[in-house]
């Protein structure tokens, strides 16, 4: 296994713990070894997410758009962190799109839940 996977996963299992300020550490190695990964971006955007930093959640999610442009997850959470950052019209409309791509499974798009989608994927 890679170090990137180990650091990704020890992020994860932070996160079901309950200890996202500690996901973030884990999670920001393993992002500085594999920019590109979807995943790690994703559950470094739900750590950041967790722990009210709300402009590198909006990061992390936007990097994830960028990479899978149609995430109707990542459309959610940016918009939840938009949201929470007071910029209403721009969270609407990623929440518009998270909804039309996935119309039936809202619940299944809980950000702060401790059962959120990252903790389901692998790297």
């Amino acid at each position: 296994m890679s170090d990137a996977y180990d650091l990704y996963q020890q992020g994860r299992s932070h996160l079901r713990s309950g200890m996202p300020a500690q996901a973030t550490v884990a999670l920001e190695k393993a992002k500085r070894l594999e920019p590109e990964q979807a995943s790690i971006r994703e559950a470094l955007g739900i750590a950041y997410f967790r722990i009210g930093r709300w402009p590198e959640a909006e990061t992390e999610f936007r990097k994830v758009l960028a990479l899978s442009p149609t995430d109707d997850y990542a459309h959610y959470a940016l918009g939840r962190a938009l949201g929470n950052q007071g910029r209403h019209h721009e969270a609407a409309t990623h929440l518009k799109l998270a909804r039309s791509l996935r119309p039936r499974a809202d619940a299944d798009l809980e950000l702060d839940d401790q059962s959120s989608r990252s903790e389901t994927s692998d790297a």
